[in-house]
């Protein structure tokens, strides 16, 4: 495998935006990243475009990587059209990682691209409804939320009862969460938060209230990948140590981002405790700690103590969500990941500003989608490097 480095990174920001189109948020996205990265459309060599629930808004199906990518100038060359539930974008990163590591070639683009405002709320919530195993849902669906929030919810009780984290746990995640977002000017939230004014907002599903529940946010985010030959003179590099993409076990006896940890972690030579900064998949508040746990940053129960220690905050041990996270960030699902990937560029450059890592040099995210038995179906686990 060959050496592959993030030349440059782009992103929208994240929130409600009805008035933009599918087309609009990928094209400031993809200009960005290409300005960021000092390349043109010509150099491109490869796309991959991930997305998750534009059939089910818009009614665009299969070629939406095609199109999305036309108005730039974008063509001829291979476009892969990537769908893996909130995992889409990580894994178009993961594919344009492939490539150019095997050498099939060497400047990529990846993308992530969602719209998921629409006049009718419950046309969104269906839409993200569609990342579980449709045979199991109930005909008689709760109104005014997504049914991931139920199966969320349920996930989040056992773990209350197994690690003794509490609702205070969780609402302190959202609180830190919502201080980074108000950091990052590409968030959708921010604001300086209470445990108290989190658990006496509208309940959404017990334990949740609505603050612990990501939002339904519209966005684009693209990365340009490039090998070590290609590389920029005097550019600061972002190395991708490690792109693991695994999906659950069918058995249901191991975590699946615990087992893309694992993989990742030994790819690139480190453990857990080397990391600086961390991105998470905080679709709901209980994720966080519960996460943070799978991929070794905390012992199996350790979760509500890590948080409590305020290691996971700017200024602790090993900052978790900086950028605010899928609560604060916003989660267009389809291109969480790669958002991930541009806060962990922007740390490792040392340019996140206020909420910046002092002396960050290893950056992991783990960007997970769909949802079965008690886990996520697929998990995406990417570690970046700081290099010159």
């Amino acid at each position: 495998m060959r050496e592959v480095y993030v030349a440059g990174v782009g992103m929208t920001r994240f929130a409600k935006q009805p008035e933009r189109s599918m087309k609009d948020l990928t094209a400031e996205a993809v200009t960005a990243a290409l300005k960021d990265a000092d390349r043109e459309v010509a150099e491109i060599q490869s796309g991959y475009f991930g997305n998750a629930v534009a059939g089910s808004i818009t009614g665009q199906e299969m070629i939406a990587g095609q199109l999305l990518l036309r108005p730039l100038g974008i063509g001829e060359i291979p476009i892969m059209n990537v769908e893996n539930a909130c995992a889409s974008a990580s894994s178009a990163f993961h594919l344009a990682w492939q490539a150019v590591a095997t050498g099939v070639c060497d400047i990529a683009l990846a993308v992530g691209a969602e719209k998921m405002t629409h006049p009718d709320k419950a046309r969104s919530f269906a839409a993200i409804g569609g990342s579980v195993d449709m045979d199991l849902v109930p005909a008689d669906l709760p109104a005014g939320r997504s049914f991931l929030m139920d199966l969320y919810a349920e996930s989040a009780l056992r773990y209350m009862a197994q690690s003794g984290a509490t609702r205070e746990d969780f609402a302190a995640v959202v609180v830190k969460n919502q201080h980074n977002g108000m950091l990052n000017p590409s968030a959708q939230f921010g604001a300086q938060w209470s445990v108290e004014q989190v658990l006496a907002a509208r309940e959404i599903v017990w334990p949740f209230t609505l603050p612990m529940c990501s939002p339904i946010s519209d966005g684009a985010a693209a990365a340009v990948l490039v090998s070590s030959e290609f590389r920029r003179a005097g550019q600061t590099s972002v190395a991708v140590l490690a792109s693991i993409l695994r999906t659950a076990p069918v058995d249901g006896q191991a975590r699946v981002s615990a087992l893309a940890a694992a993989a990742a972690y030994d790819a690139a030579g480190i453990g857990p405790s080397d990391v600086d900064c961390v991105e998470v998949h905080d679709a709901a508040a209980s994720a966080e700690p519960m996460l943070c746990e799978q991929i070794g940053l905390a012992e199996p129960g350790g979760g509500p103590d890590l948080l409590r220690s305020g290691a996971t905050a700017l200024g602790g041990r090993i900052p978790v969500n900086t950028s605010g996270g899928l609560l604060a960030r916003g989660h267009p699902i389809g291109a969480t990941g790669l958002a991930q990937v541009v806060e962990s560029v922007l740390q490792l450059r040392g340019t996140a500003g206020s909420r910046q890592v002092p002396g960050a040099r290893l950056a992991l995210t783990q960007n997970a989608g769909g949802w079965h038995l008690d886990d996520n179906v697929v998990s995406v686990i990417n570690i970046y490097g700081r290099s010159r």
